[in-house]
C-alpha cells in the first residue's frame, strides 16, 4: 500500500491514520514519484517514522537540515518534526515507511523514562541508520522483519511486532545518542509552524510577506530566514507552490475547469497560473488535467 495524496491539516500535521486494524502502527512500501505531487510534502505527525530505502536514493529534509539517503541507509525522523521527502536525480526510489505511536514502542511503565526525553530533544529531529555500525543495522533489520510480519500476518504476528520495536528502541536508546532541550529551538520549530499554518488557511486569498512575518513573530527579514533554513526557498515562493500543490487535486475534478481552478487557489490571473504551473509540473494545467481524467 501507498499513500499517493498526503491530506494534512492547516497547520501541516498529517491526517493519515497511521495503524493497522489492531496496532497503532503503519508500514507500507512507497514509491516517491507516485505521489500526486510527485514528492513528499513537508508536513509532521505524533508517530515516530523509521525509513529503509529498498531502491534508488531520496532527499529527506528534515526541520532545517537535509540528508541524502542510498539503497540500504535508513532514516529514524523524531515525533512533531517537518520533513519532506525528494526522488534523488530521478532514481525511482522507494522505500519502507514505518510510522508508530511513541505510545506503543514500550509500555506504559518504560514510556515516561525511555521514551519520553527523546520526543522532547531538540538536538534529536533524526538520525541517519547506516547498516555499517551495529547498532543501526539491527533497527533495519527490525524493519524489515515488522514489514515482513504485516505482510504475512502469521500466527500471533501482533505480540512478534511489538518485540521487534522494543527491539528497535533498545538499540536506539543504546547508541549513547546525547540529548539536549534549547527553549530557543522549541520556539523556532513553533513559530515556523505558526507561519506554515497561516499560509495554509490563506493560501487563497491575497498573501503578504509582512502577514506571514506577523503570524510567526518576526521582522520580515528574519521570517525570509526562516523560510531558507526550513524549505530553502522565500516565503512567496513556498505560497506559489503551495498553491500548485493544491491545484493538483482539483484539476482532477471534472466540474472544474482551469480557470475556476486558478481562482480558487489564489490567482487572479488564468495566464500567470498555466506559466507558474507549467514552471513547476512540466505541462500545462490543461494537460494535467486531460492525463488525470
Amino acid at each position: 500500500m501507498q499513500i499517493k495524496d498526503f491530506t494534512i491539516d492547516p497547520d501541516l500535521k498529517e491526517l493519515t491514520e497511521h495503524r493497522t486494524t489492531t496496532l497503532p502502527i503503519a508500514c507500507y512500501h512507497t514509491t516517491i514519484s507516485h505521489n500526486i505531487n510527485g514528492y513528499i510534502p513537508m508536513h509532521w505527525h505524533d508517530e515516530f517514522q523509521f525509513v529503509l530505502i529498498m531502491k534508488g536514493q531520496a532527499v529527506f529534509q528534515i526541520q532545517e537540515e537535509s540528508v541524502t539517503l542510498d539503497e540500504g541507509d535508513g532514516l529514524f525522523i523524531n515525533s512533531g518534526c517537518l520533513h519532506l521527502a525528494r526522488d534523488n536525480h530521478h532514481s525511482g526510489c522507494v522505500y519502507i515507511c514505518l510510522n508508530v505511536s511513541p505510545s506503543f514502542v514500550l509500555s506504559q511503565e518504560l514510556f515516561r523514562s525511555h521514551v519520553y526525553p527523546y520526543i522532547g530533544a531538540t538536538n534529536l529531529p533524526y538520525l541517519r541508520l547506516t547498516p555499517q555500525e551495529d547498532w543501526a543495522k539491527n533497527i533495519v533489520d527490525a524493519i524489515l522483519e515488522i514489514d515482513r510480519l504485516i505482510r504475512q500476518s502469521p500466527a500471533l504476528y501482533q505480540i512478534d511486532i511489538t518485540i521487534q520495536l522494543a527491539h528497535i528502541w533498545r538499540n536506539l536508546v543504546a547508541n549513547g545518542f546525547p540529548l539536549e532541550y534549547k527553549e530557543a529551538e522549541m520556539l523556532k520549530n513553533h513559530r515556523m509552524k505558526n507561519m506554515l499554518n497561516w499560509i495554509h488557511l490563506h493560501f487563497a486569498e491575497r498573501v503578504r510577506l509582512e502577514d506571514i512575518a506577523k503570524e510567526g513573530q518576526l521582522s520580515r527579514s528574519e521570517c525570509c530566514r526562516y523560510f531558507r533554513r526550513f524549505l530553502k526557498k522565500t516565503p512567496l515562493n513556498y505560497v506559489m507552490e503551495y498553491r500548485i500543490q493544491k491545484s493538483l487535486t482539483l484539476l482532477q475534478q471534472p466540474e472544474y475547469n482551469v480557470t475556476d481552478v486558478a481562482y480558487q487557489v489564489g490567482f487572479n490571473s488564468t495566464s500567470y497560473f498555466i506559466h507558474q504551473f507549467r514552471k513547476s509540473m512540466n505541462m500545462t494545467p490543461l494537460a494535467y488535467k486531460k492525463q488525470k481524467n
